[in-house]
């Protein structure tokens, strides 16, 4: 197909200088491009290869300067990627993140490693060709077992072996099973890998409360550093089911945990309302916005499970809490966290303030790349 071309006018001309990768639907102009095109966007004297989609309120992700991708811009793109990953894969830890996305220059593309295999995950249509291509290069250039491609239609082996259902890998040197079929986003959350060996670093001799415990990934980390006891508190079965089956495949014992199903919320209330207390309270919740018009919902929110939080924390002890909507800027978050914690009459301190790892680089022109803000914080009761 040939190459469309698409005119936004002079005055956008700035968004094709700034190097940021999307021009959103209400920039565009009318037109009568098909969805998954490439496309020339034109603006004053610059241009950027893009490639069109029909939904979603980015109109166009922008690729490259000059070309449609080929089979050596993918493979440019690729080491330019794996070169500042060269320290992760190690046999302490060969579960993380080979692309991401548009701060990789990949738009709409990630690619998660999972010991000997890889999974694509993708946010948009029309690049079947580049995935293959891909698929091809990181099977060859890692040395990987099998490439699969897990997208809203479904799951497709892209290269060597189907992965099995679940199989075991490591992270800091713990043991976690990767569901990559069933589990959330690729099969675990890798953007709090470091975040976990934070909790790890301060739970020793602690009593610890994981909401919204997923997995258990946090409460794992917390008995390896030394935690006394790990209450697991999780709406789903099926991750309180996989949280359990992680804890004992580190090796602790069943006297150490407890896995409860409940609603965040409600056990919070609960446990305010008894007056009881923990060492260390991790509070680690899903993305509450997608749009906008979804933020001042999700603040309130983030304000309410924090004020619950802070006062389920026993004096001197530690809340540990995640916020991954992009919609909620690390100032935004910060503010609310302030706001819960006077409501309460609690003085603060933040020992750790951090993003996702390494694997998850931010450009500065970018910074919707940057959705994760954790937070541990010291609570002294008045």
């Amino acid at each position: 197909m040939p190459l469309k071309t698409l005119n936004i006018g002079d005055r956008h001309e700035g968004l094709l200088r700034s190097g940021h990768p999307w021009i959103y639907r209400n920039h565009l102009p009318k037109h009568n491009l098909e969805t998954a095109c490439w496309v020339r966007v034109e603006a004053g004297r610059l241009s950027a290869i893009g490639l069109y989609q029909s939904i979603g309120d980015v109109g166009i992700r922008l690729y490259d300067r000059n070309q449609v991708p080929d089979h050596s811009w993918v493979i440019n793109r690729l080491q330019t990627a794996q070169d500042i990953r060269k320290g992760l894969g190690n046999p302490g830890n060969n579960a993380y993140r080979i692309l991401y996305g548009e701060s990789d220059g990949f738009p709409g593309i990630v690619v998660d490693r999972y010991d000997r295999f890889a999974i694509i995950k993708t946010y948009i249509t029309g690049v079947d060709s580049l995935l293959i291509t891909l698929a091809k290069a990181l099977g060859k250039t890692m040395k990987l077992k099998g490439v699969l491609a897990r997208t809203k239609d479904g799951y497709r082996v892209l290269w060597g072996q189907e992965p099995p259902a679940e199989f075991t890998v490591r992270e800091n040197g713990l043991n976690f099973l990767a569901n990559i079929y069933e589990g959330q986003k690729t099969g675990l959350y890798l953007d709090q890998r470091d975040n976990r060996s934070i909790v790890r670093a301060w739970a020793a001799g602690a009593r610890v409360l994981d909401v919204f415990s997923y997995t258990g990934g946090f409460s794992v980390n917390a008995l390896e550093g030394g935690a006394l006891y790990a209450t697991i508190v999780d709406r789903a079965d099926q991750a309180l089911h996989d949280a359990h089956r992680n804890v004992m495949a580190n090796r602790f014992k069943p006297n150490q945990y407890e896995t409860v199903r409940a609603d965040a919320y409600e056990y919070l209330k609960t446990l305010v309302s008894q007056g009881k207390t923990y060492d260390l309270v991790i509070l680690d919740p899903p993305s509450l916005a997608r749009r906008k018009t979804q933020r001042t919902k999700a603040l309130k929110s983030y304000r309410r499970l924090n004020r619950l939080a802070f006062q389920s924390v026993a004096n001197g002890g530690l809340l540990a809490t995640s916020s991954c909507t992009t919609q909620v800027s690390p100032t935004g978050f910060r503010r609310v966290l302030a706001e819960a914690a006077s409501s309460i009459g609690a003085t603060t301190q933040i020992i750790h303030e951090t993003a996702h790892p390494p694997d998850h680089p931010v450009p500065l022109n970018f910074p919707e790349a940057r959705y994760l803000k954790f937070f541990l914080i010291r609570v002294l009761h008045k």
